[in-house]
Protein backbone atom coordinates (compact mmCIF):
# COMPACT_ATOMS: atom_id res chain seq x y z
CA UNK A 1 0.00 0.00 0.00
CA UNK A 2 1.33 3.45 -0.60
CA UNK A 3 3.04 5.02 2.54
CA UNK A 4 1.21 8.22 3.31
CA UNK A 5 2.56 11.15 6.00
CA UNK A 6 0.06 13.23 7.60
CA UNK A 7 0.93 16.56 9.10
CA UNK A 8 -0.81 19.68 10.00
CA UNK A 9 0.00 23.05 11.86
CA UNK A 10 -2.90 22.80 14.10
CA UNK A 11 -0.86 20.23 16.72
CA UNK A 12 -1.10 16.20 16.57
CA UNK A 13 -3.92 16.07 19.13
CA UNK A 14 -6.53 18.63 16.51
CA UNK A 15 -9.29 16.50 15.72
CA UNK A 16 -9.02 17.43 11.87
CA UNK A 17 -5.75 15.73 11.72
CA UNK A 18 -7.39 12.80 13.22
CA UNK A 19 -10.57 12.57 10.87
CA UNK A 20 -7.89 13.40 8.12
CA UNK A 21 -5.82 10.40 8.79
CA UNK A 22 -8.82 7.79 9.36
CA UNK A 23 -10.12 8.66 5.86
CA UNK A 24 -6.93 8.26 4.22
CA UNK A 25 -6.62 5.00 5.73
CA UNK A 26 -8.84 3.61 2.58
CA UNK A 27 -6.02 5.03 0.59
CA UNK A 28 -2.84 3.53 2.31
CA UNK A 29 -0.52 3.01 5.41
CA UNK A 30 -1.17 6.54 7.31
CA UNK A 31 1.36 8.08 9.46
CA UNK A 32 0.70 11.32 11.25
CA UNK A 33 3.58 13.21 12.18
CA UNK A 34 2.91 16.77 13.66
CA UNK A 35 3.50 19.68 15.84
CA UNK A 36 3.32 19.42 19.50
CA UNK A 37 1.59 22.51 19.60
CA UNK A 38 -0.63 24.89 17.53
CA UNK A 39 1.90 26.41 14.94
CA UNK A 40 -0.37 28.14 12.97
CA UNK A 41 0.81 31.07 10.14
CA UNK A 42 4.06 30.13 10.58
CA UNK A 43 4.95 29.79 7.24
CA UNK A 44 7.38 27.49 5.65
CA UNK A 45 9.70 28.13 8.34
CA UNK A 46 12.55 26.12 9.35
CA UNK A 47 14.03 25.62 12.89
CA UNK A 48 17.76 25.96 12.67
CA UNK A 49 18.58 27.22 16.22
CA UNK A 50 17.46 25.22 18.49
CA UNK A 51 17.29 20.79 18.68
CA UNK A 52 14.24 19.08 17.79
CA UNK A 53 12.85 16.92 19.40
CA UNK A 54 10.39 13.52 18.48
CA UNK A 55 7.78 11.82 20.43
CA UNK A 56 6.39 8.42 19.76
CA UNK A 57 2.64 9.23 20.82
CA UNK A 58 1.64 5.84 19.61
CA UNK A 59 2.21 3.20 16.99
CA UNK A 60 1.01 5.76 13.68
CA UNK A 61 1.77 9.28 15.51
CA UNK A 62 4.40 11.24 15.92
CA UNK A 63 5.07 14.44 17.57
CA UNK A 64 7.82 17.05 16.83
CA UNK A 65 8.25 20.21 18.89
CA UNK A 66 8.62 22.35 15.45
CA UNK A 67 6.99 23.68 12.66
CA UNK A 68 4.95 21.64 9.73
CA UNK A 69 8.05 21.84 7.49
CA UNK A 70 10.50 20.29 10.50
CA UNK A 71 7.51 17.44 10.81
CA UNK A 72 8.15 16.67 6.92
CA UNK A 73 11.44 16.73 7.84
CA UNK A 74 12.32 14.69 10.58
CA UNK A 75 9.33 12.11 9.00
CA UNK A 76 11.32 11.49 5.73
CA UNK A 77 14.54 11.35 7.37
CA UNK A 78 13.49 9.76 11.34
CA UNK A 79 10.89 7.83 10.70
CA UNK A 80 10.07 6.95 7.00
CA UNK A 81 13.92 6.38 6.74
CA UNK A 82 12.85 7.31 2.96
CA UNK A 83 10.67 9.41 0.91
CA UNK A 84 6.98 8.55 1.58
CA UNK A 85 4.46 8.29 -1.67
CA UNK A 86 2.15 11.32 -0.49
CA UNK A 87 2.08 13.88 1.68
CA UNK A 88 -1.14 15.40 3.07
CA UNK A 89 -1.75 18.23 5.67
CA UNK A 90 -4.45 19.57 7.56
CA UNK A 91 -7.31 19.91 8.02
CA UNK A 92 -7.18 23.23 9.12
CA UNK A 93 -9.54 25.63 10.65
CA UNK A 94 -10.36 27.90 8.50
CA UNK A 95 -9.53 28.50 4.50
CA UNK A 96 -5.64 29.01 3.13
CA UNK A 97 -7.38 31.12 -0.11
CA UNK A 98 -5.53 33.36 -2.22
CA UNK A 99 -2.70 35.58 -1.03
CA UNK A 100 -2.91 34.50 2.34
CA UNK A 101 -1.30 30.66 1.80
CA UNK A 102 2.32 32.39 1.88
CA UNK A 103 1.25 33.11 5.51
CA UNK A 104 -0.22 28.86 5.97
CA UNK A 105 1.60 26.32 8.32
CA UNK A 106 -0.30 24.20 6.64
CA UNK A 107 0.24 24.78 3.18
CA UNK A 108 3.86 24.88 3.98
CA UNK A 109 4.09 21.14 5.11
CA UNK A 110 2.68 19.84 1.43
CA UNK A 111 4.89 22.99 -0.35
CA UNK A 112 7.68 20.80 1.89
CA UNK A 113 6.29 17.48 0.46
CA UNK A 114 7.04 18.57 -2.90
CA UNK A 115 10.40 20.50 -2.99
CA UNK A 116 11.26 16.40 -1.46
CA UNK A 117 9.83 15.38 -5.06
CA UNK A 118 6.59 14.49 -2.89
CA UNK A 119 3.03 14.31 -4.60
CA UNK A 120 1.00 16.67 -1.75
CA UNK A 121 -1.28 18.20 -0.30
CA UNK A 122 -3.01 20.59 1.80
CA UNK A 123 -6.44 20.83 2.94
CA UNK A 124 -8.59 23.48 4.24
CA UNK A 125 -12.25 24.13 5.73
CA UNK A 126 -14.43 27.22 6.59
CA UNK A 127 -13.84 28.54 9.45
CA UNK A 128 -16.79 28.39 11.97
CA UNK A 129 -18.26 28.92 15.41
CA UNK A 130 -18.58 25.77 18.06
CA UNK A 131 -18.10 22.07 16.64
CA UNK A 132 -16.56 21.39 13.68
CA UNK A 133 -17.57 19.01 11.13
CA UNK A 134 -14.45 17.24 9.23
CA UNK A 135 -16.10 14.60 7.43
CA UNK A 136 -16.66 16.49 4.26
CA UNK A 137 -13.07 17.88 4.07
CA UNK A 138 -11.17 14.31 4.35
CA UNK A 139 -13.69 12.39 1.84
CA UNK A 140 -12.57 15.32 -0.49
CA UNK A 141 -8.78 14.95 0.70
CA UNK A 142 -9.05 11.52 0.35
CA UNK A 143 -10.57 11.40 -3.08
CA UNK A 144 -7.79 13.31 -4.26
CA UNK A 145 -5.23 11.62 -2.89
CA UNK A 146 -6.62 8.47 -4.61
CA UNK A 147 -6.67 10.44 -7.86
CA UNK A 148 -2.72 11.97 -7.84
CA UNK A 149 -1.74 8.66 -6.59
CA UNK A 150 -3.15 6.96 -10.11
CA UNK A 151 -2.36 9.76 -11.98
CA UNK A 152 0.52 11.61 -10.66
CA UNK A 153 0.72 15.40 -11.26
CA UNK A 154 3.73 17.01 -12.91
CA UNK A 155 6.91 17.42 -10.75
CA UNK A 156 7.05 19.75 -7.53
CA UNK A 157 2.78 20.44 -8.34
CA UNK A 158 1.22 19.84 -5.36
CA UNK A 159 -2.81 20.93 -4.21
CA UNK A 160 -4.08 22.89 -2.15
CA UNK A 161 -7.84 22.23 -1.64
CA UNK A 162 -10.50 24.44 0.51
CA UNK A 163 -13.63 22.95 1.92
CA UNK A 164 -16.74 25.05 2.20
CA UNK A 165 -18.99 24.22 5.51
CA UNK A 166 -21.48 21.49 4.52
CA UNK A 167 -22.02 19.11 1.26
CA UNK A 168 -20.17 20.16 -1.47
CA UNK A 169 -21.82 20.94 -4.38
CA UNK A 170 -18.55 19.24 -6.59
CA UNK A 171 -14.78 20.23 -7.51
CA UNK A 172 -13.70 23.24 -9.07
CA UNK A 173 -10.19 23.49 -9.98
CA UNK A 174 -9.71 27.24 -9.38
CA UNK A 175 -6.86 30.15 -9.47
CA UNK A 176 -5.40 31.92 -6.11
CA UNK A 177 -7.59 35.14 -5.60
CA UNK A 178 -6.01 38.11 -4.88
CA UNK A 179 -6.93 40.32 -1.69
CA UNK A 180 -6.97 43.85 -0.84
CA UNK A 181 -3.87 44.25 2.17
CA UNK A 182 -4.34 46.18 4.55
CA UNK A 183 -2.16 46.10 7.63
CA UNK A 184 -3.70 46.52 11.15
CA UNK A 185 -1.73 46.73 13.63
CA UNK A 186 -3.16 47.10 17.60
CA UNK A 187 -0.89 49.43 19.94
CA UNK A 188 -1.95 48.47 23.40
CA UNK A 189 -0.75 49.13 26.88
CA UNK A 190 0.53 46.95 29.84
CA UNK A 191 0.15 47.77 33.38
CA UNK A 192 3.29 49.73 33.61
CA UNK A 193 2.00 51.88 30.49
CA UNK A 194 4.34 50.28 27.86
CA UNK A 195 3.23 49.79 24.23
CA UNK A 196 2.87 46.42 22.82
CA UNK A 197 1.09 45.14 19.64
CA UNK A 198 -1.10 42.61 18.12
CA UNK A 199 -0.97 42.07 14.52
CA UNK A 200 -4.80 41.47 12.88
CA UNK A 201 -6.53 40.29 10.75
CA UNK A 202 -6.84 42.13 7.05
CA UNK A 203 -9.19 43.60 5.23
CA UNK A 204 -11.21 40.63 3.73
CA UNK A 205 -11.73 42.51 -0.01
CA UNK A 206 -11.33 39.68 -2.77
CA UNK A 207 -11.08 40.72 -5.92
CA UNK A 208 -13.63 39.61 -8.38
CA UNK A 209 -12.46 36.46 -10.91
CA UNK A 210 -14.50 34.23 -11.89
CA UNK A 211 -12.08 31.20 -11.37
CA UNK A 212 -10.70 31.90 -8.09
CA UNK A 213 -10.51 29.57 -5.32
CA UNK A 214 -12.39 32.19 -3.17
CA UNK A 215 -15.33 32.35 -6.04
CA UNK A 216 -15.34 28.34 -5.80
CA UNK A 217 -16.11 28.00 -2.23
CA UNK A 218 -18.40 30.64 -2.42
CA UNK A 219 -20.24 29.03 -4.59
CA UNK A 220 -20.56 25.83 -2.59
CA UNK A 221 -17.84 23.82 -4.29
CA UNK A 222 -14.43 22.36 -3.15
CA UNK A 223 -11.60 24.64 -4.70
CA UNK A 224 -8.43 22.33 -6.38
CA UNK A 225 -5.70 24.54 -6.87
CA UNK A 226 -2.27 23.68 -8.00
CA UNK A 227 0.63 25.39 -6.74
CA UNK A 228 4.20 25.27 -7.23
CA UNK A 229 7.35 26.34 -5.34
CA UNK A 230 8.36 28.51 -8.36
CA UNK A 231 7.97 31.82 -7.84
CA UNK A 232 9.51 33.29 -10.73
CA UNK A 233 7.68 35.96 -12.59
CA UNK A 234 8.15 34.50 -15.29
CA UNK A 235 5.83 37.61 -17.32
CA UNK A 236 8.20 40.18 -15.97
CA UNK A 237 11.56 38.83 -17.56
CA UNK A 238 11.87 41.17 -19.84
CA UNK A 239 10.75 43.96 -18.54
CA UNK A 240 13.55 43.46 -15.79
CA UNK A 241 15.99 43.13 -18.65
CA UNK A 242 15.00 46.33 -19.75
CA UNK A 243 15.51 48.21 -17.12
CA UNK A 244 17.93 51.58 -17.50
CA UNK A 245 21.24 49.86 -16.04
CA UNK A 246 24.30 50.79 -16.48
CA UNK A 247 26.01 47.83 -18.86
CA UNK A 248 28.73 47.38 -15.96
CA UNK A 249 25.64 46.57 -13.41
CA UNK A 250 26.09 42.80 -15.44
CA UNK A 251 22.65 42.48 -16.09
CA UNK A 252 22.38 40.09 -18.92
Amino acid sequence: MPRILVTNDDGYRSDGIRVLADALRAVGDVTIVAPVEEASAIGHALTLRHPLRLEHIDAHTFAVDGTPTDCVNIAVTQVFKGLPDLVVSGINKGYNLGDDITYSGTVAGALEGALLGVPSIAVSLRATRGSYDFTHAARAAATMADAILRRPLPSRTFLNLNVPKGPPKGYRVTLQAKRNHVTSVAERHDPKGRPYYWIEEGQNEWEPHDRSDYQAVRDGYVSVTPLQPDLTAYDALLDVENLPIEKEAGVR
